[in-house]
């Protein structure tokens, strides 16, 4: 028997931004916290996304961030996983380890308590280039699912927002 999934939230930007990067031969990679593979599952989601999606790491805990993606344990110690500079470095591993021209991370606070000192719906976002990498820092309401899918959201229209112009 063949259950008929519905189209996730999300199905529609994701479609954009796998067309755009295969109209413009832009391979993409994830780097995911508080997601845990959203981002990627998301894109998946979309036929013909094999053709740009090259991979990507879920990694909720520190060690990882530091050992898979290459996040400096130093930052990690000072500031706590719920960092821009955090985010910006797992892209940049995100992008390293997938072999990707773009790749976009998440870290953050999806609740239900705080985390690190940041409060719950604290969000950042990093991006990775072959020209450069950078972060954007986002406070989302709602309960974990709400946050989690604001999240996935946010970094979908920021793959958008680095890709080139088709």
């Amino acid at each position: 028997m063949t259950v008929p999934l519905d189209a996730s939230p999300g199905s529609e930007l994701a479609g954009r931004v796998i067309a755009a990067a295969i109209a413009s031969g832009t391979t993409l990679a994830t780097a995911e916290s508080l997601t845990a593979g959203m981002i990627a599952a998301t894109l998946a989601e979309v036929p013909g996304a094999s053709a740009v999606l090259q991979g990507g790491v879920v990694s909720y805990s520190g060690g990882v961030k530091a050992k898979v993606l290459g996040v400096d344990p130093r930052l990690l110690a000072e500031r706590g996983s719920v960092d821009g500079d955090v985010a910006r470095q797992m892209a940049e591993g995100a992008r390293r380890a997938c072999d990707a021209d773009l790749a976009v991370s998440a870290t953050g606070v999806a609740g239900p308590d705080a985390h690190d000192g940041k409060g719950v719906g604290t969000v950042f976002l990093g991006y990775a280039t072959a020209s450069g990498s950078g972060f954007v820092e986002y406070h989302f309401a709602g309960d974990r699912a709400r946050i989690r899918l604001s999240s996935t959201l946010a970094a979908l229209e920021l793959f958008s927002a680095h890709l080139p112009p088709s």
